[in-house]
């Protein structure tokens, strides 16, 4: 061919209207087509996988809600070699059910002096559990024995009464006693005949929660423990539903723990405005103030 032909600039044409350009598709250019194609399947790809992790995370955790953190306000000295199951501050003194067989116990305790000032043991096949004050009455759960005995204030045994399960947290909210056996579920009985009520399962969103364990009642919010964690959970009592998360971390650091050294006590005293907690096996008594965190 001759180079100056091929050189050659067309010319332009006046006043002609241009010829419609293809629009892009195989028989225009396939190369440029495949790779706009494997890069929309690229971004649909990454939509689909981020769209389902929110969705996971939205399905699994649920919806928003408030994290407290705490402040301490006093230490107070406790019995390090107390098992503590169940945790009760009424009148400027500690009530406290622990566990162990052959170690299980009921005491009275000072708050400030941790002296004790009654105490009675359990017999040896009984596991000590949760405590609970109600109507002027101590219940205290055993683990797995399926009985719930009933002490008046000077420690004398009134009654005892059967129940399914295992027995781990106690509380009362006025009107039941509310109980945990270690999963998901809060059992409402009443403490005149341990008949049982109904039955909540606590969740956050869809997530059940597992191993509650130690329960407060106040201000018609429960408050329970998890065996394993340095969380509580803020629960709604009637239905279940987790409405706040309150964060123990450092409170009582994981390096000063002995062997079973967990966080497990949780005692209000509505009166005197007072919020205390302890561990098995803690040689302090926290008192504390829950502040919402930062975010």
């Amino acid at each position: 061919m001759n180079q100056r032909k091929k050189n050659r600039k067309p010319k332009k044409r006046s006043g002609a209207a241009r010829p419609a350009q293809p629009l892009p598709g195989p028989s225009s250019n396939p190369s440029q087509y495949r790779t706009k194609s494997r890069w929309s399947l690229v971004f649909l790809f990454i939509a689909i996988a981020l769209g389902g992790v929110y969705l996971q995370r939205f399905l699994t955790f649920g919806p928003e809600i408030p994290i407290f953190t705490y402040r301490t306000v006093a230490e107070h000295p406790h019995d390090p070699e107390s098992f503590t199951q169940g945790l009760v501050l009424a009148d400027g003194h500690v009530w406290e059910s622990t566990g162990k067989y052959g170690k299980s116990k009921l005491r009275k305790t000072e708050l400030e002096t941790g002296k004790v000032v009654q105490q009675i043991e359990l017999d040896k096949e009984y596991f000590g559990e949760g405590l609970a004050l109600a109507n002027g009455k101590l219940y205290q759960l055993t683990w797995k024995a399926g009985k719930c005995f009933v002490y008046d204030l000077d420690f004398n045994k009134i009654s005892e009464h059967p129940y399914d399960g295992e027995g781990w947290g106690i509380t009362f909210d006025g009107t039941d006693l509310i109980v945990s056996d270690g999963t998901s579920q809060l059992q409402f009985f009443d403490p005149d005949t341990f008949e049982k009520n109904r039955v909540v399962t606590v969740q956050h969103g869809r997530r059940r929660i597992p191993r509650l364990n130690e329960l407060e009642y106040a201000d018609g919010m429960l408050y329970a423990s998890q065996l394993g964690s340095d969380y509580i959970y803020k629960i709604n009592p009637r239905d279940g539903n987790v409405v706040g998360l309150i964060d123990l971390t450092g409170i009582w650091p994981t390096s000063e723990r002995p062997d079973e050294g967990l966080l497990n006590g949780i005692a209000v005293d509505a009166q005197q405005k007072k919020v205390i907690l302890t561990g098995k096996f803690c040689p302090k008594i926290f008192e504390v103030q829950f502040e919402e965190a930062r975010r």
